[in-house]
């Protein structure tokens, strides 16, 4: 069977941005509802970009330390979205939602990422992603080597991706999916469909050579 890599394109806050992902053949994209980040965006104005996507492309929604009202509140106006806990949440507090969930884990030396899966057997996949001190992307790539062998769930690659190093990571990592943001964008929260093109173009390339490459 030909191993296909899925996308997400993550903070979309446009609904040309939104059509662009769908056209470029993205399969889910992220909708953020942590207040602090430039991509931020309202319950109203979430439902409105997802309420675009057709049948078999995901809504995602990003949540950092939410409580449970704004979590409500999004699966009440979004009820097909998966959620993604990129905060300190504990593993009651993202599966108590009762929805499909991915959870991010911030690498970087010393994270102890297989104790961390075994803490949320439940969660559809790890979103793997740069820390910072703060929440929120960095924009930078972190060291694909800290990954370690056996992780028990699957794995979503993200931190500082753009279509030049996408080939790299998918090779390297082998991951369910690859996440991007910043790495198709011309401003903060301003995605460029040619960059969203290219990157999933570079995706699809990747996935050919590895099923074209001798066993």
């Amino acid at each position: 069977m030909t191993r296909r890599t899925r996308i997400k394109i993550c903070g979309l806050t446009r609904e040309v941005d939104v059509d662009a992902a769908v056209e470029a053949g993205a399969d889910a994209i992220g909708l953020n509802f942590y207040e602090r980040s430039p991509r931020h965006v309202s319950v109203e104005k979430a439902a409105r970009l997802a309420s675009r996507l057709p049948p078999f492309v995901t809504p995602v929604a990003l949540f950092v330390n939410a409580g449970a009202a704004l979590i409500e509140a999004v699966t009440a106006a979004i009820p097909n979205a998966v959620l993604q806990f990129h905060g300190d949440e504990r593993p009651e507090q993202c599966w108590q939602a009762g929805r499909p969930y991915l959870r991010a884990a911030r690498m970087s030396p010393g994270f102890d990422l297989l104790n961390f899966a075994l803490q949320y057997p439940d969660a559809q996949a790890l979103l793997l992603d740069t820390h910072v001190e703060s929440y929120g992307g960095s924009g930078k790539a972190f060291d694909w080597s800290l990954i370690p062998h056996g992780v028990s769930r699957p794995v979503v690659l993200s931190g500082g991706l753009h279509a030049e190093n996408v080939i790299e990571g998918i090779f390297r990592v082998r991951p369910w999916a690859v996440d991007v943001s910043s790495g198709v964008e011309s401003a903060k929260g301003i995605k460029d469909a040619h960059a969203i093109r290219r990157f999933c173009d570079a995706v699809r390339e990747a996935d050919a050579r590895l099923a074209a490459a001798p066993n």
